[in-house]
Parts: C-alpha cells; sequence; structure tokens
C-alpha cells in the first residue's frame, strides 16, 4: 500500500514494501526528471534523501516525478478497485 504526501510541488508516496513495487516503481525509474527541491536534497546528503536503483526516497518516502499520466495511474490503482479503493 502506498500513501501520497505533497509538500510543496514534490509528491512523495509511503513505501511500505518494496516488493509490493509493481509497473509504479518500475515507471518511477524510467523518468529521470526531477523537481529543482529534490536535486538540492539529493545534493545535501543528509541522510533524509537518497537515491537508490534510481529512485529516488525523502524522508523513506518515494519520490513520484511529475508526470501527469504516472501520478493518474497511481490514484487510478489505489482509489478506483472497489475492495480497496476510495469509497467516494
Amino acid at each position: 500500500m502506498w500513501t501520497r504526501k505533497t509538500t510543496a510541488k514534490v509528491t512523495m508516496l509511503e513505501r511500505k514494501a518494496i516488493t509490493e513495487e509493481g509497473n509504479i516503481i518500475k515507471r518511477i525509474r524510467k523518468n529521470n526528471t526531477r523537481e529543482k527541491e529534490v536535486v538540492q536534497a539529493l545534493e545535501k546528503n543528509d541522510r533524509l534523501t537518497w537515491e537508490e536503483d534510481g529512485v529516488a526516497y525523502m524522508e523513506g518516502r518515494v519520490y513520484v516525478p511529475n508526470n501527469k499520466e504516472l501520478r493518474e495511474e497511481i490514484l487510478r490503482e489505489h482509489y478506483d478497485p472497489a475492495d480497496i479503493g476510495h469509497p467516494g
């Protein structure tokens, strides 16, 4: 299960279990664009932000690139299914 969090213009997903990554993490790896705030945080090397296997993590959450299609897919996967989705 992933939880969405937005800070300024940076969107992140909480990482519950990377084994459940599926298609979303693969698409995040392919998309190598990053907002200025993310690049700056990675350059700080403050242990709060790091990169691993092509995925940036901020405060333990997966950074989601500013990509409309990718973000819509994340919302669809976690809000549309009747058994796990958002009720309204």
